[in-house]
């Protein structure tokens, strides 16, 4: 069984805020033996020189052997490690002997045999979840350019409602780009041990994906705030630079105070580690902090549209627009992050496929939604695209078709 045939999945696991500090499970079990080691290790140091007659304690690269005296037998339960694949109630013995230790007796590998059925089910299944998130970011970052695009060639669309959109797509871009990135250097080959791999360029590339997932989440709770200074009609949504620096601005001041914190505490491995570490909070609380604020506006949100189309509260004129923003920020339920707020408050390894599925399959075709959501079907740049369309028609052929001067009217939306 190959511990590293399944890496290319696992390292995804810190894309979500919820399981950010988990352990690689491919990973899990070497870091178990090597923290097993070192206890052993400790224990046989303070033992210190005890008398020469008997066993000493030692480690055989799987257990821990204490001392034991001459004819004894010594009696281990399969190490912890092997529960990680199946639960094992087995043990391994050992006679100490004139000579010194005997051999194991039954052997690891029948006292404690691992279900081989296990990992090959585990092995197709994320297998297709990588195809999945692999195809789903594919799309959404072409979809994602196509938008981008749009509104930056369009001279009407661009405002500061747009502006707030293309930053959006972009990070949804570069948060895909990031993948396929992490990707290609810590997963290029099936010779690379990522479990202590340790160079510029892959942590490079987990500084880029942390900054990347980082803004996306930052410019979601933009368009929440930009949505909800709508809603108030405050001017707070004139303030593009305000925020382009809380969008852009806030990662890059966390980013680096953990890149810091590695550099000077944790400098092991590729920096995609973070188990237990006390400063992986510099990245995963800002983001914990941005969804729970996400989801306090989306409330809001609700609460303001509520009020907003009463009957008894607004004029017949307004009514329709909005509930056109009501269709909108309903849309905006997945988009917002409110799933995140559910597994915010579950351990990390509760339910990992069903994390999977969501955080990875449905997490990478996010970008396409709200493409679609904020471009491909909002009515101005429907108009828009129309009405260059129809520009295009007659600058090349010279006359415009009444059928396509009438459509110019039935928009949808």
């Amino acid at each position: 069984m190959s511990c590293f045939h399944l890496r290319g999945i696992f390292l995804a696991l810190y894309w979500t805020p919820a399981a950010l500090s988990s352990l690689h499970p491919e990973c899990e079990y070497i870091f178990q033996l090597e923290k097993e080691e070192r206890h052993c290790h400790q224990y046989i140091a303070e033992l210190g020189n005890r008398s020469a007659e008997g066993c000493r304690p030692f480690w055989d690269a799987v257990a821990c052997w204490p001392y034991a005296a001459t004819d004894e037998t010594v009696h281990r339960p399969c190490p912890a490690v092997f529960s990680l694949f199946k639960n094992n109630t087995g043990s391994v013995s050992r006679n100490c002997t004139s000579g010194g230790w005997s051999r194991p007796f039954p052997p690891y590998h029948i006292a404690c045999k691992v279900d081989d059925d296990i990992p090959e089910t585990e092995e197709s299944y994320f297998a297709t979840v990588k195809i999945i998130y692999t195809i789903g970011y594919s799309i959404s970052l072409a979809v994602l350019t196509v938008a981008v695009l749009i509104l930056l060639l369009f001279r009407k669309l661009r405002c500061a409602r747009n502006f707030i959109h293309i930053q959006l797509f972009l990070t949804f871009i570069l948060k895909a780009v990031a993948v396929f990135i992490k990707d290609a250097t810590l997963f290029s080959s099936d010779d690379i041990n990522h479990c202590t791999l340790s160079t510029f360029a892959c942590k490079a590339a987990v500084v880029f994906c942390h900054y990347c997932v980082m803004a996306n989440f930052f410019w979601l709770l933009m368009e929440a705030l930009y949505l909800n200074s709508l809603l108030l009609s405050s001017l707070y949504h004139r303030c593009l630079w305000g925020f382009s620096l809380l969008g852009w601005g806030v990662p890059v001041f966390f980013i680096v105070l953990w890149i810091g914190s590695r550099v000077y505490f944790e400098d092991t491995e590729c920096w995609d580690i973070n188990e237990d570490s006390p400063y992986w909070w510099i990245i995963k609380g800002p983001i914990v902090v941005s969804i729970a604020i996400n989801f306090m506006l989306f409330i809001n949100i609700i609460r303001i549209l509520i009020q907003k189309l009463n009957p008894r509260l607004i004029q017949f004129n307004n009514s329709s627009q909005y509930r056109r923003l009501t269709k909108s920020t309903l849309l905006l339920i997945p988009l917002f992050g409110t799933h995140y707020m559910f597994f915010n408050f579950l351990p990390d390894y509760f339910n990992v496929n069903l994390r999977l599925c969501i955080e990875l399959c449905l997490g990478s075709f996010q970008g396409l939604l709200v493409a679609i959501l904020y471009c491909f079907l909002n009515r101005e740049v429907q108009k828009e695209v129309h009405i260059q369309w129809l520009r295009w028609q007659e600058r090349s052929y010279g006359v415009v078709s009444p059928a396509a001067k009438g459509s110019q009217m039935d928009t949808p939306f």
